[in-house]
């Protein structure tokens, strides 16, 4: 990443460290302590998925009083030191063998539980993938391969999930259904637009209000291809989820300890103290990414040139989760997408910097969290002989950013608040930071 030279290092690593700052401030250790409820009379069992599960696993025990035990399962390379929570890797975003046999060994462990004893449930982004239970009648396979369909399908995380929970023996409510007649806690970390339970990891714990026609209107408007034994649970309603109401889960809770508006405020708070107002545009945007990058470009140059809607010198800060439609052979990433199609519309504005990243550090399929734009990024891309419209159209935003060297790797968080975007847009005389 090219933060310590050039003409615009300080306003790239100004970027970068609003960057740090949204993803510190989703920290399970930061986040987890105030939310822990009292001792129960009974057993505690701690279960969770998702890509901050584990870290999630690790403050409870640093700040339980008393025993514990308990399974999570989290991403490859996720994984920290527990001494009481056993803690279990499996694939994402394409589920494996190993989540698995995850999810059946939570079933296993909440099933038998007595009303004095406590469930809980660790959740945040990442768990619909890395726990797979298929419905009766499914295979492994057959949840692999729909969901590599879903995500070339340009559906939003909400529709995804909607049809996740449908074919599903583990999500939509069924996790705390099989804990009854325990209390059951939930803390969630947020990583979709909205911040809607049922969307985290597919509501595992949640109810859902939403049916099995649904799943099938979503595959139908996206033309998903679906095995034949998927489409017989769908259609015979077999796979219909826990409903609002159920008594099951009458004991049921669950907190929201972090979000994506949190992290955009802890952005917004390290450029005020640079001297830059901040404007959060929305904490929830959605659409196809390249659109929603022609649309922030255009608000960054409205900016810049006509001081309106906001005035320079200042940053522009947005979440949510766009989408892509895979039509290309590159190596995809919804947030450099979304940043390529931005910088494209700027076409070299000299005073406008930007970033996009995902809070997890993963943007879609690689480990590389997003990248930065800098007002000579497509001077630079056309020097090294690159096409940014032809990477635009084969979906190679990863392919693009790392050959300019703007990649922004981060390694694993160990958090997850959805995907994060900010706009630099410095005063017309420059603006010392």
């Amino acid at each position: 990443m090219n933060t310590n030279a050039g003409p615009h290092a300080a306003a790239q690593l100004l970027l970068r460290r609003m960057f740090d700052a949204a993803v510190a401030s989703a920290q399970p250790a930061l986040t987890i302590p105030a939310h822990l409820p009292a001792p129960p009379k009974g057993r505690l069992i701690v279960i969770g998925a998702g890509k901050a599960s584990a870290a999630m696993a690790q403050a409870v025990e640093a700040h339980w009083p008393g025993p514990l035990s308990g399974l999570v399962v989290t991403r490859y390379g996720y994984a920290v030191l527990c001494q009481h929570i056993e803690i279990v890797e499996a694939s994402h975003p394409v589920p494996d063998a190993a989540g698995l046999a995850a999810a059946e060994r939570l079933l296993k462990l909440v099933s038998g539980l007595h009303a004095d004893d406590l469930v809980l449930c660790l959740i945040s982004g990442g768990g619909s993938s890395l726990l797979p239970l298929p419905a009766e009648g499914l295979s492994l396979e057959d949840k692999q391969a729909l969901n590599r369909d879903l995500l070339k399908s340009g559906a939003t995380i909400s529709e995804m999930n909607c049809v996740r929970r449908h074919l599903s023996r583990i999500k939509g409510g069924r996790l705390a259904a099989a804990c009854h007649p325990a209390r059951v806690l939930t803390l969630l970390i947020s990583d979709v637009p909205g911040d809607d339970p049922i969307n985290i990891a597919s509501g595992p714990t949640v109810a859902d209000p939403t049916t099995c026609a649904d799943a099938l209107a979503i595959i139908k408007r996206y033309d998903i291809s679906l095995p034949a034994a998927a489409r017989a649970v769908l259609e015979s309603g077999a796979g219909e989820s826990i409903k609002p109401g159920d008594p099951r889960l009458a004991g049921a809770e669950v907190r929201m300890i972090a979000t994506p508006q949190m992290a955009l405020e802890a952005a917004a708070a390290v450029a005020r103290e640079a001297g830059y107002a901040a404007h959060i545009l929305g904490d929830a945007l959605e659409g196809e990414a390249r659109d929603v990058g022609k649309v922030l470009g255009g608000l960054a140059l409205q900016t810049a040139q006509r001081s309106q809607p906001f005035s320079a010198p200042c940053v522009l800060l947005s979440g949510g989760e766009t989408t892509v439609t895979v039509r290309g052979q590159g190596k995809g990433g919804r947030n450099v997408e979304c940043l390529l199609s931005l910088g494209l519309t700027l076409g070299g504005h000299p005073r406008v910097n930007a970033l996009a990243g995902d809070t997890d550090g993963v943007d879609g399929q690689e480990e590389i969290a997003g990248a930065l734009w800098a007002p000579d990024s497509l001077a630079r891309a056309w020097a090294l002989g690159l096409k940014p419209q032809d990477a635009l159209a084969q979906n190679d935003g990863h392919g693009f950013f790392g050959a300019l060297g703007d990649a922004v790797v981060t390694g694993p968080t160990l958090t997850n608040v959805n995907d994060f975007r900010v706009i630099l847009i410095e005063a017309e005389s420059g603006t010392s930071l």
